[in-house]
């Protein structure tokens, strides 16, 4: 049977009562991609092509235990595979694991598919799971993506393809980890030569993150930094190689150039693509505009750490003075919700009856009062160099200055800005993040939970015991009712104190040629290109 998320927590208490059910998921489906119109609706009958994909910025990183970012997620999920994976409806289903059980509350277990190699040839099995899941929490590779297993306390592989993992408390959101990116596979050859490189004084990923070996559709041919990331097909494929003969990420940082590209056919799909962009791309006889709903929350964060925003009264009076309703409207025409808080509509554990904090320029004035900075102050909203970003950036600095604020915008380059968030080197700034599991556990915990201050996610540096303290107990609750209520708990404070500036969830928007079929682009933002092919 194929289980749903929003089943997944009960079906887990009834295991409590009958160990040993197993939670079969069905098998892939291999034609799941999907768009808005003909002009990009697949055709089995169709295959081939070099797909070029113009991207705002490069990625950081070949390494998916290595960094967490959306660029670098893009090509990599393409190169490797994960045990288990969210459908488009964010239902889990089998990948490299045939098959998976909750043997009894703490012990999740897998049976994986045989007679899969990585593309140099190591065999997939148990020993090649556990090398992966060792290293991801390892304390010496300091991975943002960690907490997704750190739940485990021991790893059993009971044969060369069934492999157990043992949780000291239940672990209710353990399986979608399994299903995230940071659970992707690495050859184990490769393992074993990034930590002889760390031996020798390199830095974790020196190798993994430029050689990428995983079981993917794509594997990569070059990589020239600054410029492109070339994949080719992987012809030995276990599920059927790709429709198209490579899939090259072309840095562009430009807007209209990454448009001109699809009009001159040089290029066949835009990342991002800006809605103010949308009419261009709508007028055009080469190119269509595709709609893809999202997990993400948008949000301009405050350093908690630093003066003023150490006091809650700066953090809501300045989220008071923003009208989420102009900004998607005004900014974003239309393309997106206004947000109440931290978790996206259609994340398990998201509470529609939560009150957002409401638009009030004088009450926001009267806070400042209060705060003791009556007469204003001078800060710096720094964002990347996204236009979207950079036009919510000026639109906050507008709004804000009404209320008395002197504000400036500091304009950082995708992979300095990253560097710059995690190091709490920012008085505010934009960013958003995507409930990649689709799940309030990974909505929640990454950005608030103090043990994540920094590169894991917390990057506001936020800190409250009880915000820990519930986050860990819902983790481990196994009762769907009492694990939402936990997460509305969680939000209502997330809310009231105002770590983040909680501004929309949008739609993503890709201008595509009109020659490309079968595109897909998954709710947590993966680009799906094993069924596109190019005319």
């Amino acid at each position: 049977m194929k289980l749903g998320k929003k089943h997944l927590s009960m079906w887990m208490l009834i295991l409590l009562l009958s160990f040993g059910l197993a939670a079969c998921a069905s098998e892939p489906d291999a034609n799941s991609g999907s768009s808005d119109d003909d002009a990009t609706a697949g055709n089995e009958e169709g295959t081939g092509g070099d797909l070029v994909i113009d991207t705002k910025s490069e990625l950081v990183s070949l390494d998916p235990h290595g960094v967490n970012d959306v660029p670098s997620g893009n090509v990599q999920s393409n190169i490797y595979e994960t045990l288990v994976f969210f459908d488009e409806n964010m239902d889990i289903q089998n990948g490299l694991a045939e098959d998976w059980k909750q043997v009894d509350e703490n012990t999740l277990e897998f049976k994986l598919r045989e007679g899969i190699t990585f593309t140099d040839g190591e065999p997939f099995n148990a020993e090649a799971v556990k090398a992966n899941i060792d290293r991801i929490t390892d304390e010496d590779i300091a991975s943002q993506r960690a907490f997704l297993f750190a739940d485990i306390s021991e790893i059993n592989v009971v044969d060369d393809y069934t492999i157990q993992f043992i949780t000291e408390e239940p672990s209710a959101s353990l399986i979608f980890s399994f299903a995230h990116n940071g659970g992707s596979m690495i050859s184990p050859k490769s393992i074993e030569e990034d930590y002889a490189a760390m031996e020798n004084g390199e830095t974790s990923g020196s190798v993994i993150g430029t050689n990428p070996v995983g079981t993917g559709i794509f594997k990569l041919d070059e990589w020239a930094s600054g410029n492109f990331v070339r994949l080719v097909k992987n012809e030995d494929y276990w599920d059927g190689e790709a429709k198209l003969d490579s899939v090259t990420f072309q840095v562009v940082s430009e807007d209209n150039t990454r448009l001109a590209n699809i009009e001159t056919g040089s290029a066949h799909i835009s990342e991002p693509t800006a809605p103010s962009d949308v009419n261009r791309v709508e007028n055009s006889d080469v190119m269509d505009i595709v709609q893809s709903d999202s997990l993400n929350v948008s949000y301009i964060g405050f350093n908690t750490e630093r003066e003023p925003f150490d006091d809650v009264r700066v953090r809501r009076a300045i989220s008071m003075a923003i009208n989420n309703e102009d900004v998607v409207n005004n900014l974003y025409n239309g393309y997106g919700t206004p947000a109440k808080g931290p978790i996206a509509p259609g994340v398990i554990g998201y509470d529609d009856s939560i009150e957002p904090i409401e638009y009030n320029p004088e009450e926001a004035k009267k806070l400042l009062e209060e705060a003791g900075i009556e007469d204003g102050f001078e800060i710096t909203i720094s964002t990347n160099d996204t236009t979207e970003r950079q036009d919510l950036a000026t639109f906050v600095q507008a709004e804000l200055e009404k209320v008395g604020l002197d504000v400036n915008i500091d304009i950082v380059e995708w992979g300095a800005y990253l560097e710059q968030t995690a190091q709490g080197d920012t008085d505010m700034f934009v960013l958003g993040w995507s409930s990649a599991t689709g799940d309030a556990d990974y909505a929640l915990e990454p950005l608030f939970h103090s043990k994540n201050k920094g590169n894991a996610g917390n990057r506001s540096f936020y800190e409250n015991e009880e915000v820990d303290a519930l986050l860990d107990e819902a983790k481990n609750e196994l009762d769907t009712t009492k694990r939402n209520e936990l997460y509305s708990q969680v939000q209502e404070i997330l809310i009231e104190e105002a770590p983040l500036l909680y501004t929309h969830h949008k739609v993503e928007l890709n201008a595509v040629a009109n020659t490309v079929h079968g595109f897909y682009r998954h709710p947590t933002g993966d680009f799906w290109l094993k069924d596109v092919y190019v005319d």
